[in-house]
């Protein structure tokens, strides 16, 4: 199995700092399929320290409250699995299939990448506290 995370394309980018980007799925399963990756390799959450760990998910949990209010949906799925032995979340927004259905579809290629510039517009990055910090 290979073990390395594919470059984002650079159009598809809707957030990066300096421990994390979140970006359009190169390969979706649904449109609006987003993924949040730790910068540095990490082979599993567990090895993250709590602040690194709380860092990622309150970027998770940002870029999650700017595509429910760009994609207009009620739940976003976050999804962490680690066969690929690097950090990350997909993002997977809930349309018409509920639970388990609306993660089964055949990843497809990007193809709109206007998307990122519509999330990013109701993106509010937080702080520890929960006060606005910046809009991206």
């Amino acid at each position: 199995m290979k073990e390395f995370f594919p470059k984002p394309f650079k159009d598809a980018i809707i957030y990066q700092d300096d421990k994390l980007y979140a970006c359009l799925a190169n390969s979706p399963i649904v449109n609006g399929h987003v993924v949040v990756v730790w910068n540095k390799k990490i082979s599993d959450l567990h090895l993250l320290n709590r602040k690194d760990y709380e860092y990622l998910m309150d970027r998770v949990n940002d870029v999650r409250r700017a595509m429910m209010k760009t994609l207009k949906v009620k739940k976003v799925y976050l999804l962490y699995m680690d066969e690929i032995k690097h950090v990350h979340w997909h993002l997977i927004p809930r349309y018409d299939k509920l639970g388990i259905q609306n993660l089964t579809g055949r990843p497809g290629k990007i193809k709109d990448f206007t998307l990122d510039n519509r999330i990013k517009e109701n993106l509010i990055i937080t702080t520890k506290n929960k006060k606005q910090i910046s809009k991206v």
